[in-house]
C-alpha cells in the first residue's frame, strides 16, 4: 500500500506575517491613491496659475485703436506656458460678436460664462488639455463691449508632475514599509521562541515524564496554552498512574490468596476424613468470597479514579449522597442487625463533584464501619464554614494508632486481611478527596472512631 504525506499546516509565523503584509499591502494601496489625489490636485493648482496668468497677460495687451480692439501678443504670455516645453499650446481672442480677432479658430469657448476666469477641461487636437476663458471688458467712446481671451495647453506637463510628486511621497512610505516588515518578521520570530522552547522540551523529553512544565516566563498568550497542557498532562499522570497501581496492586494482593485458594483446593481432593474435607471446603468458600470483596473493592478504585478525570464536575447535595446509601439498604447485607442512623439537616450541603464517586466513596466508608466497627452505626452531613463535611461514625475505639498512618494510603498487605480491606476501602475515599480538591479525616470521638470526606463547600448559586 502507498503511503501519502498529510498537507503540512501553515506555520504560525507564514500566518502572523501574511497577515501584517496584507495589511501594510492595503495601507500602501491607500497611500498610494491619496498621493496621487495629492499630487494631481496639487499639479493641477500650479498650471492652472500659469495657465490664468499667460490669459490675463494677453487680456492686458489688447488695446483699441481705430474703434478695433487690437493685441500684440506678449512674450511674457508664452514664457511662461514654455514652463511646460512637451505640452502644445492654443489661444484665441474674439471680440463682441465672438469674432476672431487673432489665434486659432479651433481653441474652444464656453458660453454663457461671467467676467472671471473660467477653467475647464476639454481636447486638443485629439489630445486631454486644460482651457482657461478670461473676459475683458472695454467701455471707450469708440468701442464698448467684452473681448475674451482663451488660452488652453495639454496635459502631459502636470501629469508627469503628479506622478513625480506621487512617486516621491511612496517612495519614503516603501523604505519605510519594508523597514516595518523587516521589523515585524524579527519581533514575531522573537515572540514565537517561547513556543519553540517549548516543542524542543517535548521532543527532548522521555516519554514517560509528564512532569508540569515551567509556566512562569512566558507570555500570557502561550501561558495559557501552556497551564492547559500542564493541566492535562497531570490528569493524564493520574491516569498512568491510577492504571499501574491498579496493576501492580491487583498483582501484589491476588498473589497470596489465589496460592491459598489453590493450596486449600489440592488439600480438598487429597483429604480422606469427610469431616475435614467439609472443614477445608468452608475454609475455600471463605477464601474465595474474601477475594471477591477483594476484586470488588479494586475495580471499583480503578473505576472511582477514572471518572474523577474523566467525568465533568456537577452541584451535588451531600444530603442526597448519604440519603440514598441509607435508603437503597445494601448495608443489611453486610450486617443484617446493625440499623444506621441518618443525621442530616434541612439546608442543602453542596460540593462540586461527580456524584457517583462520591456514593462509592462513602459506600466504602460505610462498609468499613459495618464490618470491623461497633454499632451502633451513624451517617451523616454538616457544613462547618467552607468545609463540606460527610461522616459515618461507629461506637468502637477504631483501630491502633499503627494501623491509622496506614489506612487511606496505597494497599500494603499486612498480616490481616481486616486491615487490608479497610486499607482498600479508604485508599478508594482517599483518592475521590483528593480528586475534588478534599481531605479525609479520621479521628476518636466521645461517640467512637469516625472517619469524614472534607470537601470545599459551594455556595447555592455559585458555578
Amino acid at each position: 500500500m502507498g503511503s501519502f504525506a498529510l498537507p503540512r499546516a501553515k506555520s504560525l509565523l507564514a500566518r502572523v506575517m501574511t497577515g501584517v503584509l496584507t495589511i501594510l499591502f492595503l495601507g500602501g494601496v491607500l497611500v498610494t491613491l491619496t498621493a496621487w489625489s495629492n499630487g494631481r490636485q496639487a499639479a493641477r493648482q500650479a498650471y492652472d496659475r500659469i495657465l490664468i496668468g499667460a490669459a490675463n497677460d494677453i487680456a492686458e495687451s489688447i488695446r483699441i485703436i481705430d474703434g478695433q480692439p487690437v493685441t500684440d501678443l506678449p512674450v511674457s504670455a508664452f514664457e511662461l506656458l514654455a514652463q511646460a516645453p512637451d505640452d502644445r499650446i492654443t489661444y484665441a481672442v474674439r471680440g463682441p460678436d465672438l469674432t476672431l480677432l487673432t489665434g486659432h479658430e479651433t481653441a474652444p469657448l464656453r458660453e454663457g460664462r461671467g467676467d472671471a476666469a473660467q477653467l475647464y477641461d476639454g481636447e486638443m487636437n485629439g489630445e486631454d488639455a486644460r482651457f482657461v476663458d478670461v473676459t475683458r471688458r472695454f467701455s471707450e467712446r469708440d468701442f464698448s463691449g467684452v473681448v475674451r481671451v482663451t488660452v488652453g495647453q495639454t496635459r502631459r506637463a502636470r501629469d508627469q508632475m503628479a506622478f513625480d510628486l506621487t512617486l516621491d511621497a511612496l517612495i519614503p512610505v516603501g523604505v519605510a514599509g519594508a523597514a516595518l516588515v523587516l521589523v515585524a518578521f524579527f519581533i514575531v520570530r522573537s515572540a514565537l521562541r517561547p513556543l519553540e522552547a517549548i516543542a524542543g522540551g517535548f521532543s527532548q523529553r522521555d516519554p514517560y515524564d509528564l512532569t508540569p512544565l515551567d509556566d512562569q516566563n512566558v507570555p500570557a498568550e502561550v501561558g495559557v496554552i501552556l497551564h492547559a497542557m500542564n493541566r492535562f498532562m497531570q490528569r493524564l499522570d493520574r491516569q498512568i498512574d491510577a492504571m499501574r497501581n491498579l496493576i501492580s496492586d491487583t498483582a501484589h494482593q491476588l498473589r497470596t490468596p489465589v496460592a491459598a485458594i489453590r493450596a486449600q483446593a489440592e488439600s480438598v481432593t487429597e483429604e480422606d476424613d469427610p469431616e475435614r474435607a467439609e472443614a477445608a471446603i468452608a475454609r475455600l468458600l471463605k477464601r474465595t468470597r474474601s477475594l471477591g470483596v477483594l476484586l470488588d473493592q479494586m475495580l471499583s478504585r480503578a473505576l472511582v479514579i477514572h471518572r474523577t478525570d474523566s467525568v465533568p464536575r456537577a452541584l451535588v447535595d451531600l444530603r442526597d449522597v448519604a440519603l440514598d446509601i441509607v435508603d437503597s439498604r445494601d448495608h443489611e447485607l453486610l450486617a443484617p442487625n446493625v440499623e444506621v442512623e441518618l443525621v442530616i439537616g434541612s439546608d442543602p450541603v453542596l460540593v462540586s463533584a461527580d456524584e457517583f464517586s462520591l456514593s462509592e466513596a462513602v459506600k466504602n466508608l460505610l462498609s468499613n464501619a459495618l464490618r470491623y466497627g461497633t454499632p451502633p452505626v451513624r451517617i451523616g452531613v454538616k457544613q462547618d464554614g467552607d468545609r463540606a463535611i460527610l461522616w459515618v461514625e461507629d461506637a468502637g475505639k477504631g483501630p491502633d494508632d499503627a494501623v491509622l498512618a496506614r489506612l487511606g494510603s496505597r494497599f500494603e498487605r499486612t498480616a490481616s486481611s481486616r486491615e487490608d480491606s479497610a486499607g482498600i476501602g479508604l485508599s478508594i475515599v482517599t483518592a475521590v478527596a483528593q480528586a475534588f480538591d478534599g481531605k479525609v479525616e479520621m479521628q476518636k470521638t466521645e461517640h467512637g472512631f469516625s472517619v469524614a470526606l472534607v470537601l470545599p463547600h459551594v455556595a447555592e448559586g455559585q458555578a
